[in-house]
């Protein structure tokens, strides 16, 4: 019988950013978190904006409707650093393409001289849907089409948006929800059935709450039935 394990916590994120280079002078835009355990959204998410103090160029307005001039009353980064570090926890990190996300996550806490966030934290669903799917498309897009996730509520690029999205193709990268009903994971069979785990016995068994009077109408009833009947087998 498989050991049964600790519910685990996990962070979907997604960032938006000025470009596609934290190293070259690209900063974070956007912050969309979207907390779930055992794969299986809690309602908790985290978003912010967030002032990359420099220009954000058209092509990436087109994409996430994000202009300069929106984002220069928002908080910069070192402003809200302490409130998403708190909200990602000690989560593992699930992001689309991770090694992007990573890399400006880790750009922006570099530059405040905080702890940055090791690369086993991070788990890539690009990996995982190419893993799972060979030489299928693996965007977010595909997946969600691949999977009859709505796509209404996306009109442009959001952080939390794609956040929410990536949470739904999360959970049917992982069996979806049936995982609920432990239908394939560490309670069921190959065969994908539900195996219960046997219960331990009560130290001291409960007394018994029949009256001798309707023992003895049961068995008068059993009687009347003939035959070799597995009720007295069993005793």
């Amino acid at each position: 019988m498989a050991a049964q394990t600790d519910a685990m916590r996990e962070i979907i994120l997604d960032t938006e950013t000025t470009g596609l280079d934290c190293n070259t002078g690209d900063r974070i835009t956007e912050i969309g978190c979207v907390e779930v355990i055992d794969c299986i959204p809690t309602g908790r998410t985290y978003h912010t904006y967030v002032n990359p103090q420099r220009d954000v160029p058209d092509i990436v307005t087109q994409i996430t409707g994000l202009t300069a001039d929106f984002l220069a009353d928002k908080p910069l980064f070192e402003h809200v650093a302490e409130k998403f570090c708190a909200f990602v926890g000690d989560a593992v990190i699930v992001a689309h393409n991770a090694p992007f996300d990573a890399g400006f996550v880790n750009m922006e806490l570099k530059r405040m001289g905080r702890e940055i966030y090791p690369g086993e934290r991070f788990k890539d669903t690009v990996r995982i849907a190419r893993e799972k799917f060979p030489g299928a498309h693996a965007s977010l897009d595909a997946l969600c089409k691949r999977f009859n996730i709505s796509l209404d509520s996306r009109d442009k690029h959001g952080a939390l948006v794609d956040a929410l999205l990536l949470a739904e193709v999360y959970l049917e990268l992982n069996g979806g929800r049936t995982r609920a009903l432990d239908l394939a994971g560490d309670g069921g069979d190959a065969h994908g059935r539900v195996a219960f785990p046997a219960r331990k016995p009560r130290p001291q068994p409960l007394a018994s709450r029949i009256r001798e009077e309707e023992r003895a109408a049961h068995d008068a009833f059993l009687e009347t039935l003939g035959g070799e009947l597995l009720w007295k087998k069993l005793g």
